[in-house]
């Protein structure tokens, strides 16, 4: 029997190793979230799927040497704000190969599409229907218009974040999200945090939604607050009931900023929901500071700055601290200006620890909300850029989790903290998003896993030197250490540098009615 068994596996590898794959990644330690494989082995690629996991040797049309480097399934990244080129790319040197945006969402969706599809991107990308563009649009009778600018312009007007929209107007406001669900959106993105008058029924009409085409909700909750009522608790609390009510998927957007210093009691909801069978996932970034706009709504109104425990120091536009006497300028004559809120200072240990709760939480993944590669007027307005070069030193983020938030992860949360395993921090950057959109998008089957027959989305990565660079000083500084960037199967980073006429990626949507 053990003869046979062995002439057997023989044969197997005979038949492996005679296959010429377009690409080889060889000798990398190879882990797969999925199966738990973890172990040196040689990766055959042809066209766009991985063909062979081995042990033996295999011949390539192009080998890439992978000694003493890990090989993982390519990041998936479902918070990224910034959808153009440059943004991609700064995503794609940290391994980023999928990156969607589900929180904010965009509209029109098929208009959106469309225009992705022409820019030649480098990675895969795709967006949830915004429900606060549609809000914007029916309370304002224009638009909605897909991009940033259409949100910042709408920061100056008031009833659509603090008044509960009834009759025609929750209708319209429906109807144009669910147009976005029509055209193949992924799911509705619903940031109530910038528009947390919004009542209690029209939150419930958008799960009951969600729930009737079969898709998540991506949630930014009404409030963020260490204080009650109208706390953080409350505000989690709501989206689950939500979710129980109707059985519609909802996901909470960044938990840690979301929850501030009541993460702890935050998290307990999330794991007594999932225990119940409640359909609710949660991700987080590896910051305490946050990226918003400051005339949110969530920083008006009597005692926010004790329900929030921040003052005008606790933000930050460019590299300096706001005083009093700014913040009230701007909030006045400048609110959609992009700041830095310090909701936790890393530097405390404190604080970090809190930070660190969120980061490590196993039913917790990682996402980026990855702000915006742009150039910035006077007022701190973003202007959009579509161009090709690369880097381009006049423009910035305005966020260093743009350019490092998964290198961070695998800097200071495993190497260097030891907090994270690297398979559990794979897992939380590549198969647990995967695993959040696969039953309604199932193009994300084959995404977040390292096996025969997946998508060849891989990042070949040096454990001992992956850093991120990016600082709140200056955010516009790109990780180092990722070696390589394959995306369906094309090299987007080969030999640590991005590789600029590459533009594999291809939309993630679901099927268009």
């Amino acid at each position: 029997m053990k003869r046979t068994l062995a002439v057997i596996a023989s044969l197997l590898c005979s038949s492996v190793a005679a296959e010429t794959y377009d690409i080889v990644i060889a000798n990398g330690r190879v882990i797969d979230p999925e199966t738990k494989l973890d172990a040196v082995r040689n990766v055959g690629i042809i066209g766009e799927e991985i063909a062979a996991v081995s042990e033996f040797p295999l011949d390539g049309n192009m080998t890439i040497d992978a000694t003493g480097q890990v090989v993982a399934p390519g990041f998936v990244d479902l918070h990224a704000h910034g959808q153009n080129i440059g943004d991609y790319r700064m995503l794609a040197v940290q391994g980023v190969t999928t990156a969607l945006e589900l929180e904010s969402g965009v509209l029109p969706i098929a208009a959106w599409y469309k225009d992705q599809a022409e820019k030649n991107l480098p990675i895969n990308y795709g967006a949830s229907a915004a429900w606060t563009y549609g809000r914007i649009a029916a309370f304002l009778g224009e638009g909605p218009v897909a991009t940033v600018e259409y949100f910042q312009d709408a920061q100056s007007e008031d009833t659509w974040k603090s008044e509960i929209a009834v009759g025609t107007l929750k209708d319209k406001i429906l109807s144009l999200v669910e147009q976005g669900l029509i055209e193949g959106a992924l799911g509705i993105g619903i940031n109530a945090g910038y528009a947390p008058g919004y009542g209690q029924k029209e939150y419930f009409a958008l799960a009951k939604m969600a729930a009737e085409y079969g898709v998540a909700t991506y949630t930014h909750v009404r409030y963020a607050s260490n204080l009650e009522p109208q706390g953080s608790f409350e505000a989690i609390k709501e989206l689950i009931a939500n979710a129980a009510l109707t059985g519609a998927h909802m996901h909470i957007c960044h938990i840690n900023s979301s929850s501030l210093s009541d993460i702890e009691a935050t998290l307990d909801l999330v794991e007594r929901a999932q225990a119940q069978g409640i359909n609710v996932t949660a991700e987080a970034y590896p910051y305490g500071a946050a990226n918003t706009v400051v005339g949110a709504a969530m920083f008006s109104g009597d005692g926010w700055r004790e329900r929030m425990n921040s003052t005008a120091q606790n933000f930050q536009l460019g590299s300096d601290r706001m005083t009093e006497e700014e913040l009230a300028d701007y909030q006045e004559n400048a609110p959609g200006t992009f700041i830095t809120w310090h909701f936790l200072d890393e530097a405390d240990p404190d604080a970090l620890a809190i930070l660190d709760k969120s980061i490590t939480h196993p039913a917790v993944m990682i996402a980026s909300d990855a702000v915006f590669w742009s150039y910035f007027d006077e007022n701190g307005m973003v202007l959009n850029y579509e161009g090709e070069e690369w880097p381009l030193p006049d423009r910035v983020f305005s966020h260093p989790r743009s350019a490092g938030a998964n290198a961070k992860i695998l800097r200071s949360y495993v190497r260097e903290r030891g907090l994270l395993s690297m398979s559990e921090a794979i897992r939380k950057m590549s198969l647990m998003p995967a695993q959040t959109l696969e039953e309604f998008v199932p193009q994300m089957r084959k995404k977040g896993r390292l096996q025969v027959g997946m998508d060849a989305d891989v990042v070949v990565f040096d454990p001992l030197t992956v850093t991120d660079r990016a600082t709140f000083e200056n955010a516009n500084q790109s990780a180092t250490g990722v070696r390589t960037v394959l995306v369906n199967g094309t090299p987007v980073v080969l030999d640590s540098e991005l590789v600029l006429d590459a533009a594999p990626g291809k939309a993630i949507r679901r099927s268009v009615k």
